[in-house]
């Protein structure tokens, strides 16, 4: 899976997802920080990545707004802070749930990430 981690995250993610066997960069590694949603989706979409965020509240409207135009995108992936936390110690986690999903396509899909405990 090949995705675009949103400016919440860091480098420590990406290498933790291209250790998985992933294709993971940042929006900060791509020179975006400070862009707009937008813009970040457009990159997403550009590069051929699925976008990793927290962001559900703007990312599913921009989705949603995008396939409406008859658009297509390779997939939103939402990490819900309340399961996933973005210190060190919550990374193991937030790399098996994507693990957990990355065979799937997540092609013009929101997808919302499961911790692994909650199966």
């Amino acid at each position: 899976m090949k995705l675009l981690l949103d400016e919440m995250y860091s480098a420590v993610h990406a290498e933790a997802l291209q250790r998985a066997g992933m294709q993971a960069a940042t929006v900060i590694g791509l020179g975006l920080a400070g862009s707009s949603d937008p813009e970040v989706f457009a990159a997403a979409i550009a590069e051929g990545s699925a976008l990793l965020t927290e962001n559900v509240a703007d990312f599913t409207r921009i989705s949603a707004e995008h396939l409406l135009a008859g658009q297509h995108h390779p997939g939103v992936l939402i990490a819900l802070s309340s399961r996933f936390s973005r210190r060190p110690a919550g990374t193991p986690a937030l790399v098996a749930a994507i693990a957990a999903i990355a065979e799937r396509s997540a092609a013009d899909r929101v997808i919302y990430l499961r911790a692994p405990r909650e199966g």
